[in-house]
């Protein structure tokens, strides 16, 4: 959600100086074009493995668990993911695709050992 709004941010300053400076919009149009070419190939700080420093891991952790009514055990195992994978998926569920340590790490019964 949050790359959505900032590449329609991107996509809007752009357009803005195309209109105001026509003697350089061939330069900010093959800017844009560079921008959305490449829009797939970013990946926000702290989402890709090895990507955090452990001192990191709480404020990520606490914001991935908000959302959820068992907030010991989340962040207790998001942690303890975090200090192994050094990342954690964005948003407070899902997302573990950018992170296929704390993805992948599974318990004794084979269900998902991270949040």
């Amino acid at each position: 959600m949050a790359t959505k709004l900032l590449s329609i941010f991107m996509l809007c300053v752009a357009l803005i100086l195309v209109l105001l400076e026509p003697n350089q919009g061939a330069s900010t149009v093959e800017t844009l074009a560079f921008q959305q070419q490449h829009q797939g190939d970013y990946q926000p700080y702290g989402t890709t493995q090895g990507s955090l420093r452990p001192q990191e891991c709480a404020p990520r952790c606490t914001s991935r668990c908000s959302a959820t009514a068992y907030k010991k055990p989340c962040l207790f195992f998001c942690q303890k993911c975090c200090a192994k994978c050094l990342c954690v998926p964005p948003g407070t569920y899902g997302n573990k695709q950018v992170c296929p340590c704390y993805n992948n790490w599974k318990t004794k019964r084979g269900g998902p050992k991270c949040p």
